[in-house]
């Protein structure tokens, strides 16, 4: 089985930095795409940052110039520097990863637990 587990979350008052982890594990024959989604109460889920496995990167534009995505592709390993944090930035954080488990298989979307991060005024 694949399994993504995230780290980092936490409580931050507005202002504040937290930077979030999610290695993937299990068997795993590549993984193409990685990102960061998050879902606020009362509204759906959305993309926060994406990046590819050539290192190409995409931010949605709340988040532009304060988050930074990267990608450690040895360790299966996606970060999330989050600087300059807003009380609209709370939200449960999930962890994406588009990848393949067997070479004979479809590539696949695969989803975190998930981590709260709660951005206080």
């Amino acid at each position: 089985q694949v399994q993504l587990v995230e780290s980092g979350g936490g409580l931050v008052q507005a202002g504040g930095s937290l930077r979030l982890s999610c290695a993937a594990s299990g068997t795993i024959f590549s993984i193409y795409g990685m990102g960061w989604y998050r879902q606020a109460p009362g509204k759906q889920r959305e993309l926060v940052a994406a990046i590819t496995s050539g290192g190409n990167t995409d931010y949605a534009d709340s988040v532009k110039g304060r988050f930074t995505i990267s990608r450690d592709n040895a360790k299966n390993t996606v970060y999330l520097q989050m600087n300059s944090l807003k009380p609209e930035d709370t939200a449960v954080y999930y962890c994406n990863a588009n990848l393949r488990r067997r070479s004979w298989e479809f590539a696949y979307e695969y989803w975190g637990q998930g981590t709260q991060v709660t951005v206080s005024s």
